[in-house]
């Protein structure tokens, strides 16, 4: 499932580290009609794209319905042995009509075992069902009373529960950008006009991925350590996308081109050394 790229051999210092040349894309697979269906009867005949793209206007409410959650009942980690199989949040009355969460993901590395933390994300059912079609059928959640919430929990073992942070957030917000600036330092003029073009666009331009790459070894003051915790990240996130079988064109785009740059800022630092 984790299959590489090409792999290219980078000289860093004396020692050589073996990095994928590039990322792999898996073939595309679309979401589970059944998955739809078990969250959102009334979508079974509508396209899964017809889907995300509707969902993107109402991300504002979902997101507005995971931040009124009190902290007090809604952690942001615990540890694995302590995970419930639901739980009971209370909600209070809102002005705004939040969308409030139908389930939450007690994420955990896939790599490790034992007492360690796992991540708690609350998410929309519907957000999960129509864009990652790796993930088995949600659970029925029952819809909030005036004053509570129910919500089940349910195990998910990812290779990077870290970068499932980033993914989470791309899910509802769909901000390119926001995945590029969680990843490494780059020209806050060059993110602010990221849209999915501009990533084709630069991906296509040899001279805008040497400059990125510069500005990305420069950042790290060339320190190859610095570059390979980068990339590492990078790895990680590619890892978490083929786990979700989360097919986004646009998220794998800018993960392709986190990939070129930090490449080329590799490169460089090593011809430095």
């Amino acid at each position: 499932m984790h299959g590489h790229g090409h792999h290219q051999a980078i000289s860093l210092g004396h020692s050589n580290i073996q990095l994928p040349r590039t990322l792999s894309r898996p073939p595309f697979a679309e979401v589970s009609r059944e998955a739809i269906m078990a969250v959102a009867p009334e979508l079974a005949n509508v396209p899964a794209e017809y889907i995300r793209r509707g969902l993107r206007p109402k991300a504002h409410l979902m997101l507005a319905g995971i931040s009124a959650l009190p902290s007090s009942h809604m952690p942001s980690s615990m540890l694995k042995s302590h995970v419930p199989a639901s739980l009971s949040i209370p909600i209070r009355a809102s002005s705004g009509q939040p969308t409030y969460p139908t389930h939450v993901l007690a994420v955990a590395s896939s790599k490790s075992s034992g007492t360690e933390h796992t991540l708690l994300f609350p998410v929309h059912n519907i957000v999960i069902a129509s864009q990652c079609s790796a993930l088995p059928r949600l659970p029925f959640s029952s819809p909030p009373t005036s004053s509570t919430l129910h919500v089940p929990v349910l195990p998910l073992a990812l290779p990077s529960p870290a970068a499932f942070k980033v993914l989470h957030s791309y899910l509802y917000n769909h901000s390119l950008d926001g995945v590029l600036k969680s990843l490494f330092p780059l020209p806050s003029g060059f993110l602010q006009s990221l849209s999915h073009h501009t990533v084709q666009s630069t991906l296509a331009s040899g001279t805008s991925l040497h400059q990125l790459s510069t500005y990305l070894c420069q950042s790290a003051g060339s320190s190859l350590q610095v570059l390979t915790t980068h990339a590492a990240h990078v790895k990680e996130l590619w890892q978490d996308m083929v786990a979700l079988g989360l097919h986004d064109p646009e998220l794998w785009d800018t993960v392709d081109l986190a990939w070129e740059i930090i490449l080329g800022a590799l490169n460089l630092a090593a011809a430095g050394h």
